[in-house]
């Protein structure tokens, strides 16, 4: 009896883990094989009078039952085989109902299949939940990825919206200032889509006044600016809006830097060689550089050549 109560205290200690530790699954194993060879050995098997005095059935299969909700199934069933076993070469197999052997394995059956339809049910929820998020997170893209159309749809639609009621005014016949003024309107909603967190009012506006004065400007946001936000954003769009403004070059390339550069943006400015100037050489025909500014995406000090 002391050594069936060490077991069950042991087995049913608050703290223990769910799963139980392979030592005491193996320590309740050879409790449910001592009980019935100490018990037994002290009882007449073919007496039909022993009574309470078979009590060990019932320690047992209460033992093995916790062994098996405990994740330890295996484990369980061969205690429950060596009760069955015993009892039949001790007892006969006619005790096996009268003694509660029966009953014990059935409460050891039940807390096996228990124990596998909560662990699957958890394993069920764990899924369950994975899905949820993942659906929460593709709805979230969805809704970002819609709202940023109609960011775009809105600003698109203010900027072309009072030319495209000046062509349907006119038929479409326009003359060559508001032809040009198309293309620098093209040339602006192709920003907005290129160019996305590369633009501000001020970055727009520069842009739009070096296109007017015969500029080529190309603006490429590849997503490396994506985390940065607030005051650091509008820092690199001031600086690049400022050095837009400076420069006086031909063609000028905005792009933002690689994945995990200190650079958020890169501006190179091309100036395209005057002809007659004598500044090009037979082995020299590219463009000049005008400008080459790296905005940090840090406050720091800006690198420009």
């Amino acid at each position: 009896m002391a050594v069936y109560a060490a077991a069950s205290v042991a087995s049913l200690w608050p703290t223990s883990p769910i799963r139980m530790p392979l030592g005491l699954a193996f320590f309740n194993v050879a409790v449910a094989g001592a009980l019935p060879l100490i018990v037994g050995s002290q009882l007449d098997g073919a007496s039909s009078s022993n009574g309470y005095a078979t009590w060990y059935v019932a320690a047992v299969g209460t033992l093995l039952t916790i062994t098996a909700t405990r994740k330890r199934p295996l484990l369980a069933w061969i205690g429950t085989g060596f009760l069955i076993a015993h009892t039949v070469v001790w007892a006969g197999a006619g005790a096996l109902g009268s003694m509660g052997v029966i009953g014990s394995a059935v409460w050891v059956a039940a807390a096996a299949l228990l124990s596998r339809a909560l662990a699957k049910a958890a394993r069920d929820a764990q899924q369950f939940a994975r899905a949820e998020r993942e659906a929460a997170r593709w709805q979230a893209a969805q809704e970002a990825h819609l709202f940023e159309r109609q960011v775009r749809l809105t600003h698109t639609n203010r900027l072309a919206l009072a030319m495209l009621q000046r062509i349907v005014r006119r038929g479409g016949v326009l003359d060559e200032s508001q032809r040009q003024e198309c293309r620098y309107l093209e040339a602006a909603i192709r920003d907005e889509i290129r160019g996305r967190r590369l633009l501000n009012d001020a970055v727009r506006d520069e842009v739009m006044t070096a296109r007017r004065r015969g500029a080529i400007v190309t603006l490429l946001d590849e997503g490396a600016m994506d985390d940065l936000g607030g005051a650091e954003l509008e820092r690199v769009l001031n600086t690049l809006a400022e050095a837009i403004s400076r420069t006086t070059a031909d063609k000028i390339i905005v792009r933002t830097a690689a994945d995990g550069s200190d650079t958020a943006v890169t501006v190179v400015g091309l100036r395209s060689p005057q002809p007659g100037t004598g500044s090009l050489s037979e082995d020299d025909t590219g463009d000049e550089v005008d400008l080459w500014l790296e905005i940090p995406r840090a406050l720091a000090q800006t690198k420009q050549h």
